[in-house]
C-alpha cells in the first residue's frame, strides 16, 4: 500500500516547541485522514531545528465510493417540497428517484446518491494546507507579504505519495507562494545544496548524507553516548540532566560533543551553582570527578559542526563565555557570603508577599510562631525550629538565588553551614521547601519537619482565608502541591497531628482576615480531596476515604490511612463483602420506611418485642460488636475493630432469611426498623458505610 511522506522546512524552530509541534502534526494530519475514510497502518512524526515532517504507511490509493440514501416528500407533495428535495439530492426530475411505501406514512421519494470517492494524493492535497494554515504553534509569526503565520519562516514543503517500488508523485499544492515539490535541504553549512528525494527510507538515508539526524531520539543517544564516551576517556562521569538532553537534541542537526574546560579556581563554587552557569548559559553538561564525587573543571559542548579546525575554535568561544559566567557567579557567591544571611531579613518587612495577607516579614512570623508550636508535636527543639523558621527565607534576597531561582533553600543551607549555624537550622534552609512534586523527597529531620510544615500550612490557612482557594485547573498558588505536601510529610514520618487544631494553631494570632472562620471545614474536605489523590496513586479506593472522613473529628491522617487500609482489606474479604450487602440491604429498607412514614426509626430497640430467635441474636450482636469496636477504635486497632465487625455478617444474614421487617404488627414492625437503624450505628464505628461504593 502507497506511503506519505511530509516534510515542513523552515527555519530554526525554538526546541522547546519541537516535541508538541511533531505530535501536533501526527495528529491533526493523520485524524483528516481518517475522518475522510483514509485508514493507515502507522504514522511517524520527525522533527530537527530546521524541519518538521511525518510519514505514513499502509494508505489506500483512493477513498472507498459511498451511496446514501436520500429520503424525500410524499407522493403528491406541493411542488416546491419536490422541487427543493431534487436540488438536494442532484437529481434532474423525479424519474431518477424511486418510489418506497411505509404502511403508516403512505408512498415517498427516495434518491439513491452515489458519491464516488476520490484519490488519496487529491484528499491529501487538500488536508496538508489546512493543517499548516491552522497548525497550534504557541508562537507564530507573519513574515514576507503573505498571511501565513508559522514559528518561522517556512521555506519549502516536501510532499509525495506512492507503492514501494514505484516512482512517488508529488501530492501538489500551494500554500503562500510556497509550491510542494520532492526536493530538500540538508545541513545549513556542511550539505547546503538541495537535492531530490522519493519516501521515508530515501528521505533519511540522503538527509544522513547530507549530515541531518531526522530522528530526535536518535540525536539523543548519539548526545548521551558521545558525552559518556569522551568523559570516560577523560577519566570523568557525565553528570546526566535529560532536560538538557531534550533541549540540546533539538538545537543541533548533526551533533558533534565537545569538551571545554575553565579555571580551577572556580571550583570553590558549589557545585549546583557551577552547574545551573553552565547549563542555562551556555547548554552545555558538567562532568564529575569520580575520585572526589565533586565537579571537574570540564564541561561537554554540543556543536551543530564538524569544524575543520577539530572543534578548537568553538571550544575556545564557549570557554570564553563560561569563564565570564563563572566570574560573575563567583563574585555573586563571595558577595553573599560575605554579607550573611542577617542582611537581608530588614527588607522583608518592604516586600509584600500578597495585599490581603501582609509582606513577607509577616508571613515569616507566621512560620516562626507556628513551627514553635509544631515542634514538640513532631520531635524538634522549638528554639531550633524558631531560629530555622526565621533565617528559611534569607537566601530569597541573596546574589546567587536573584540570578538562579531553583537554587533557593539549597544556597540557603550552604550559607547557613557557613556562617556555623546549628545543622538542623542549616538543613531546614533546603528542606522546608520540601516535597515540591511528587517524585521529590520528604523532609524527616524534626526541625526541618517543623518548618516544612509551618511554611505549607501558612499558605494554606492564609489563602483560604481570604477566599482565594483553587478553582477547576487554575492554582496559582500551588495549593493543591501545598496540600499533597503535608499530607506526604505527616504520612511518610508517621506523625499524629490533628489537622483542625494545627489549622486553628495556624489561623489564631495571626491577623489573617475571619481569623479561624467557617473556612476551616472547607479546607479539611480539601485535605480530604487530596487524600483520595495520593492513596489512589498508591492503589488505594477513594470512597473508603470519603466513608472514612465523613465520620467526626477524623483530621488525624495517619490513623485515616490505617483505618482506610484495615477497611479495604475487611471489604476484600468474603465476610466484609456480605456485611456490606447486608448492610445494603437494611439500609434500602430503612429509607423507604422511613419516606413512607416521613420519619426516623432510631433510638433504642424494646427487648420486650423481639420475638424471633433470630432478632434476638441479632440484638445481641450489635451491642456486642458496637463495644468490641468502640474498644478497639480507643486503642487504634482497626485490625480488631474489623474482626469484630466481621461477626455481625452471620447475625445479619440469619435475620433476614427468618425475620419479616414489615410485620403486620405495628410496633413489631417499629422495632424491628430501629434495629436495622442499629445495624448502622454499629458500622459507624469504623465508617459510614453509605459512601462505600462497589
Amino acid at each position: 500500500m502507497p506511503d506519505l511522506l511530509l516534510e515542513l522546512f523552515s527555519e530554526e524552530i525554538p526546541a522547546r516547541m519541537q516535541a508538541q509541534a511533531a505530535d501536533a502534526l501526527k495528529k491533526l494530519v493523520t485524524d483528516a485522514l481518517v475522518e475522510r475514510g483514509l485508514l493507515y497502518e502507522g504514522a511517524k512524526a520527525f522533527v530537527t531545528p530546521r524541519r518538521l515532517a511525518l510519514a505514513v504507511h499502509g494508505l489506500p490509493g483512493r477513498q472507498a465510493d459511498q451511496k446514501e440514501e436520500k429520503k424525500g416528500p410524499r407522493v403528491g407533495a406541493p411542488e416546491a417540497a419536490v422541487a427543493g428535495f431534487l436540488k438536494s439530492a442532484g437529481l434532474s426530475s423525479l424519474d431518477l428517484a424511486t418510489i418506497q411505501t411505509d404502511p403508516k406514512k403512505g408512498d415517498f421519494y427516495v434518491a439513491v446518491v452515489e458519491k464516488p470517492g476520490r484519490s488519496t494524493p487529491e484528499v491529501i492535497a487538500e488536508i496538508v494546507p489546512a493543517v499548516i494554515r491552522a497548525f497550534p504553534w504557541p508562537k507564530s509569526m507573519r513574515w514576507g507579504t503573505g498571511t501565513l503565520r508559522w514559528v518561522r519562516p517556512l521555506h519549502s514543503i516536501v510532499c509525495t505519495f506512492g507503492a514501494e517500488g514505484d516512482e512517488p508523485e508529488v501530492v501538489t499544492f500551494e500554500v503562500e507562494g510556497i509550491r510542494s515539490s520532492n526536493v530538500t535541504r540538508g545541513h545549513r553549512f556542511l550539505a547546503p545544496e538541495p537535492f531530490t528525494v522519493k519516501r521515508l527510507d530515501d528521505w533519511m538515508a540522503k538527509l544522513e548524507a547530507a549530515r541531518v539526524v531526522a530522528d530526535r531520539d536518535r540525536r539523543k543517544d548519539i548526545i548521551l553516548n558521545d558525552a559518556k564516551d569522551l568523559a570516560l576517556a577523560a577519566g570523568l562521569e557525565l553528570v546526566e540532566d535529560e532536560g538538557l538532553l531534550e533541549e540540546v537534541a533539538g538545537l543541533v542537526e548533526w551533533p558533534v560533543v565537545l569538551m571545554g574546560s575553565f579555571e580551577e579556581r572556580f571550583l570553590d563554587i558549589p557545585d549546583e551553582v557551577i552547574r545551573a552557569t553552565i547549563r542555562a548559559n551556555q547548554k552545555c553538561f558538567v562532568l564529575k570527578d569520580p575520585k572526589t564525587g565533586r565537579l571537574a573543571n570540564r564541561f561537554l559542548l554540543i556543536s551543530n559542526l564538524v569544524a575543520t579546525d577539530g572543534g578548537t575554535a568553538i571550544v575556545a568561544g564557549n570557554e570564553r563565555v563560561i569563564r565570564a559566567r563563572l566570574s560573575d557567579a563567583k563574585f555573586f557567591w563571595d558577595t553573599d557570603r560575605e554579607n550573611g544571611l542577617e542582611i537581608n531579613m530588614p527588607k522583608f518587612q518592604s516586600i509584600t508577599f500578597h495585599e490581603k495577607l501582609g509582606s513577607q516579614a509577616d508571613r515569616i512570623e507566621r512560620i516562626r510562631r507556628l513551627a514553635v508550636e509544631l515542634a514538640p508535636k513532631v520531635g524538634a527543639e522549638p528554639a531550633l525550629a524558631e531560629d530555622a523558621a526565621l533565617i528559611c527565607k534569607a537566601d530569597l534576597l541573596t546574589e546567587v538565588v536573584g540570578e538562579f531561582p531553583e537554587l533557593q533553600g539549597l544556597m540557603g543551607r550552604y550559607y547557613a553551614q557557613g556562617e556555623g549555624l546549628a545543622p538542623e537550622v542549616a538543613a531546614a534552609c533546603e528542606d522546608h521547601y520540601k516535597p515540591q512534586g511528587p517524585g521529590d523527597r520528604v523532609p524527616t529531620a524534626p526541625v526541618s519537619v517543623a518548618v516544612a510544615l509551618a511554611d505549607k500550612i501558612d499558605t494554606l490557612v492564609g489563602f483560604w482565608a481570604i477566599d482565594e482557594k483553587p478553582t477547576g485547573s487554575k492554582d496559582p498558588y500551588a495549593l493543591r502541591r501545598a496540600a499533597l505536601g503535608v499530607i506526604r510529610i505527616i504520612l511518610e514520618n508517621g506523625l499524629r497531628l490533628h489537622l483542625s487544631e494545627v489549622i486553628t494553631a495556624a489561623a489564631a494570632g495571626s491577623g489573617l482576615p475571619d481569623g479561624a472562620g467557617a473556612w476551616q471545614a472547607d479546607l479539611l474536605a480539601f485535605f480530604a480531596d487530596r487524600l483520595k489523590v495520593y492513596l489512589r496513586d498508591r492503589g488505594a479506593r477513594h470512597d473508603l476515604v470519603d466513608a472514612v472522613f465523613a465520620l467526626e473529628g477524623q483530621d488525624d491522617l495517619l490513623l485515616v490511612v490505617r483505618r482506610v487500609e484495615a477497611l479495604g482489606r475487611f471489604l476484600d474479604t468474603e465476610d466484609g463483602r456480605t456485611l456490606l450487602a447486608g448492610y445494603r440491604r437494611a439500609v434500602n429498607i430503612l429509607r423507604i420506611e422511613e419516606k413512607k412514614d416521613g420519619r426516623a426509626f432510631n433510638g433504642p430497640t424494646s427487648a420486650a418485642l423481639l420475638k424471633e430467635p433470630a432478632e434476638e441474636h441479632l440484638a445481641a450482636a450489635i451491642e456486642d460488636v458496637k463495644g468490641r469496636v468502640a474498644a478497639a477504635v480507643r486503642a487504634e486497632d482497626y485490625e480488631a475493630a474489623m474482626t469484630a465487625l466481621a461477626d455481625l455478617r452471620g447475625p445479619v444474614d440469619a435475620f433476614f432469611d427468618a425475620v419479616t421487617v414489615n410485620d403486620a404488627d405495628p410496633a413489631l414492625r417499629e422495632n424491628r426498623l430501629k434495629l436495622l437503624d442499629e445495624i448502622r450505628a454499629a458500622t459507624r464505628g469504623i465508617a459510614d458505610f453509605d459512601r462505600i461504593g462497589g
